[in-house]
């Protein structure tokens, strides 16, 4: 048998303090929830924004390749796709959002200065590169929205599922315990009393 479940008084507030603890996790498990919920749903508006202008400028930078292909041919732009440098710019750090974290991108967003010859090459190059540079741009928001808004989804998950605990199962029981504690102690001091009255009638006969 839980020693805990002894009708004492000292166990009554243990119950109490037990009862007032998890409701008061429970408020704050329920506050971080919306906040995290406000948070996500803010990040889907951005990402769902994101997406469309990512299709269209996809779009539109692959007709741009279509014509610089058209003009100067595909193995032409395909040794002048070589050229282009690597993007090592990218440094990842974090923020937190009540206990997630949060990725947060860092890199250079300047266009980059044209690695070929503007007398070996057609206009087409330039606008092709420039639109691709825009995709880039907009694929690494893309990651970085998308993912934040997984952690987020994840963590909103957990709080949710410990809310419950505490809803349905710790409170219930701690409340039942204290109730049940209470009744015992209070049939106790009606007892007490009932036997100090007998006694002290006793007293009085004598």
């Amino acid at each position: 048998m839980d020693t805990r479940s002894f009708p004492t008084k000292g166990n009554l507030i243990l119950a109490k303090n037990s009862l007032a603890l998890a409701s008061q996790g429970y408020d704050l498990m329920d506050k971080k929830r919306n906040i995290l919920i406000r948070e996500l749903m803010d990040l889907i508006n951005e990402a769902r924004t994101i997406q469309e202008e990512i299709d269209s400028t996809f779009t539109y930078a692959y007709s741009c390749l279509q014509r610089a292909n058209i003009e100067m041919g595909i193995s032409t732009v395909s040794q002048l796709a070589y050229t282009v440098p690597i993007e090592n710019s990218i440094q990842i750090h974090t923020r937190s959002i009540m206990g997630t974290e949060i990725p947060k991108i860092n890199y250079n967003e300047a266009a980059l200065s044209p690695t070929y010859s503007f007398s070996t090459t057609r206009e087409s190059i330039d606008i092709a590169s420039e639109a691709f540079r825009k995709v880039k741009d907009l694929t690494i928001k893309l990651s970085m929205v998308e993912n934040s808004a997984y952690r987020l989804a994840s963590n909103i998950k957990k709080t949710q599922k410990r809310a419950n605990a505490l809803k349905n199962i710790t409170i219930p029981t701690y409340t039942k315990l204290v109730y049940n504690i209470t009744n015992a102690l209070e049939e106790k001091e009606r007892e007490e009393f009932t036997r100090l009255k007998v006694i002290k009638r006793q007293q009085s006969k004598r």
